[in-house]
């Protein structure tokens, strides 16, 4: 089994749609859709994690130097028509399975419950080098 990080980005911009915007049954048949999708993945095996994330404007940017007090910048960002807005980890046999997965997220029903094809970002989890470094 290999891990796979499924990164569900928003791309705001012409005939897109925010969620803020859309009719409450529709919120609600999303919300149901994505829970469905973690109760299959769970039932699998499948489903490491899967959690939503807050908008830019809640977001923080935190550097260091390992010595000084950490510099930290809240929000928002200059580019907020595109951000990560949610994830999951899955741990399946191979890619072409992590990307049915992320198709089937791609999917997931937005306004009047035509499916909203969010961008899916596929990433295969790295293993931690073997050996001496």
């Amino acid at each position: 089994m290999t891990k796979f990080l499924l990164l569900q980005n928003y791309e705001g911009g012409e005939g897109v749609e925010p969620m803020t915007n859309w009719a409450s049954e529709d919120i609600k048949a999303h919300i149901e859709f994505q829970q469905t999708l973690n109760e299959e993945l769970t039932d699998s095996g499948e489903l490491v994690d899967a959690q939503a994330l807050t908008g830019p404007e809640l977001a923080r940017i935190v550097t260091g130097d390992g010595v000084s007090a950490p510099v930290v910048t809240d929000g928002p960002f200059p580019e907020s028509k595109e951000f990560l807005a949610g994830y999951r980890m899955v741990d399946v046999e191979t890619p072409e399975r992590a990307a049915e997965i992320a198709a089937k997220i791609s999917a997931a029903p937005g306004p009047g419950g035509a499916p909203i094809r969010q961008p899916i970002e596929v990433r295969q989890m790295m293993s931690a080098p073997g050996g001496d470094l």
